[in-house]
């Protein structure tokens, strides 16, 4: 068995993507799951997405908690969801999250879940600001 995910592409626009991710854990749970792959978002200009600000989090957890990752080498936290959350966070006062995963980053995001057992499950949307390689 594996866990039953979803992934809901809200918008991927210009300058915004949203996205919206679910979990009904069997109790296997995720470990660094790619949920928005940089490399597969739409172009701005003809520039290819090369990285995401987090702006902001809406969450909602029963009983496991969400590490939200950058992707690169070693993964690394960009934000902890806890358990029995239900909030929305808002980054957009300084600009956003920024990427700070060093060596070998992707500009991806993933998800790893901690203490997920069969029944658990998360909601989470996220909205994040692209950036975008300019050669």
């Amino acid at each position: 068995m594996a866990d039953a995910v979803t992934t809901q592409v809200l918008l991927d626009g210009e300058r915004l993507y949203i996205g919206k991710f679910t979990n009904i854990s069997d109790g296997t749970g995720e470990a660094g799951v790619v949920k928005i792959d940089v490399a597969t978002l739409a172009k701005s200009r003809g520039f290819a997405c090369n990285g995401l600000k987090i702006n902001r989090i809406w969450a909602s957890t029963h009983n496991l908690e969400v590490q939200i990752l950058w992707k690169a080498t070693t993964d690394s936290l960009a934000w902890m969801v806890t358990q029995q959350t239900f909030y929305e966070m808002s980054f957009d006062e300084f600009g956003g999250i920024t990427n700070n995963a060093g060596a070998g980053s992707t500009g991806s995001i993933a998800f790893t879940t901690v203490g997920a057992v069969a029944g658990d499950m998360y909601t989470i949307i996220i909205e994040c600001i692209k950036t975008y390689a300019t050669s």
